[in-house]
């Protein structure tokens, strides 16, 4: 079981990206952090999801946050995420910059 940085990535432009999968029989509990590294603002949205970023996008009420802009330089965070297993964190920014880390534990319930 992970404990500490479940998932890392540099965003990409205008798709979906899975950040972190929670495994089979586990249950995780995390944070997600996106930092903007340019000098311009950034449009990002986070989902819990079951649909990975390379299949298409999440369904709308998967959303936790939706066309948020991030300053430049800023920081977005979301906290006490509790996912089951099988659950998807997903991220989309309109532009490339965004530094996204999910951080948090994993229980097995096996």
């Amino acid at each position: 079981m992970a404990t500490g940085r479940l998932g890392n990535l540099d965003v990409g432009s205008t798709s979906y990206t899975d950040l972190y999968t929670v495994p089979a029989d586990t249950f995780a509990v995390a944070s997600v952090s996106l930092v903007n590294r340019t000098s311009s603002g950034i449009t990002v949205r986070v989902a819990v999801t079951t649909t990975s970023g390379g299949v298409g996008s999440p369904n709308l009420s998967e959303f936790i946050e939706y066309d948020v802009t991030i300053a430049p330089k800023g920081v977005l965070e979301r906290t006490g995420l509790v996912l089951d297993a099988g659950k998807i964190i997903s991220v989309y920014a309109s532009a490339t910059g965004i530094s996204a880390v999910a951080m948090g534990i994993e229980t097995s319930t096996a």
